[in-house]
């Protein structure tokens, strides 16, 4: 017999996804760049201070950056949600996005390690972070004739994670759950000399502890010891957001060294920040990333 206490959280969560799909639902009666921009603002202007994602990222900022000037944090407030809006609307409206970032041009050296891995046969990890917009990264990749599997963390909230995954998986597939199930099917794809790509910049409950952004943060190893694991190079691919807004570009880093888990997390790590610093406003500030 289901759980009483669990239908008012039952009943909130099928509120939530019914409000999140009249929103979804009427910005896609836009022409692309509107809604796009229109999510953008919503999300910035209506649904960050409702929701307190402002205060969040207030408080992220003066926590790993107390010197930030004022007028500098209040912009901040702004610009994260409205990347945010962006990149959850981009991921909803299927061909529009996917066409853009197809377009999108590659920098750095992955599409050559990747084509030098397919010719060896060889596994390639692709660490990424919630930046930018990474599905226009995966997208990309798969437009140059990679499988990308990606590797994700249903949602909470059961009635938007069903069409959420419905919308990742019109970008590409394989996907892969965080659930052994998912593991299993992860580990035979990459046996077979696929490419994973993991988001990897979450707190991570029993994670290493090391700096980000000067303050520790409990990070995962995973991405590290797959790519030693199975001999796969390990490859920080990023979906940059252009300063129109609506374009991209798929940034591509030269492959981590092997080493030891630690030592690798640490240079990927590393790697974001600097990274992040350079686009201060398309890091998802909302996390909660320090929780040590």
């Amino acid at each position: 017999m289901p759980d009483k206490a669990s239908f008012p959280k039952r009943a909130g969560q099928y509120l939530t996804n019914l409000a999140l799909m009249s929103v979804i639902g009427t910005a896609r009666l836009l022409p692309y760049a509107s809604r796009v921009r229109f999510i953008g603002w919503l999300t910035s202007r209506v649904i960050a201070p409702l929701a307190g994602f402002d205060k969040r990222i207030r408080n992220n900022l003066a926590h790993t950056l107390p010197d930030m000037p004022a007028d500098e944090v209040d912009r901040m407030v702004r610009a994260v949600p409205d990347n945010m809006g962006r990149a959850l609307i981009e991921t909803y409206s299927g061909a529009p996005f996917v066409r853009l970032a197809q377009q999108a041009p590659v920098t750095g050296p992955g599409l050559e390690v990747l084509e030098q891995a397919r010719a060896e046969g060889k596994p390639v990890i692709i660490v990424t972070a919630h930046f930018g917009n990474y599905d226009a990264a995966r997208a990309s990749l798969i437009h140059h004739g990679f499988e990308i599997g990606g590797f994700y963390r249903p949602l909470d909230n059961p009635y938007v994670n069903k069409h959420y995954t419905r919308a990742i998986t019109a970008i590409g597939e394989p996907l892969f759950t965080q659930s052994r199930k998912g593991m299993a099917n992860m580990v035979r794809h990459l046996k077979g000399g696929g490419v994973v790509a993991i988001v990897a910049d979450r707190h991570a409950v029993g994670g290493e502890i090391m700096p980000f952004f000067g303050k520790p943060a409990a990070t995962s190893l995973v991405t590290a010891e797959l790519a030693l694991r199975f001999g796969a190079p390990l490859l920080p691919v990023y979906g940059l957001r252009k300063p129109d807004g609506l374009n991209f570009e798929i940034v591509t880093q030269e492959p981590i060294p092997h080493s030891d888990p630690e030592t690798m997390t640490r240079e990927i790590t590393d790697r974001l920040e600097t990274l992040v610093r350079e686009h201060m406003d398309q890091w998802f500030w909302i996390h909660r990333r320090w929780k040590v």
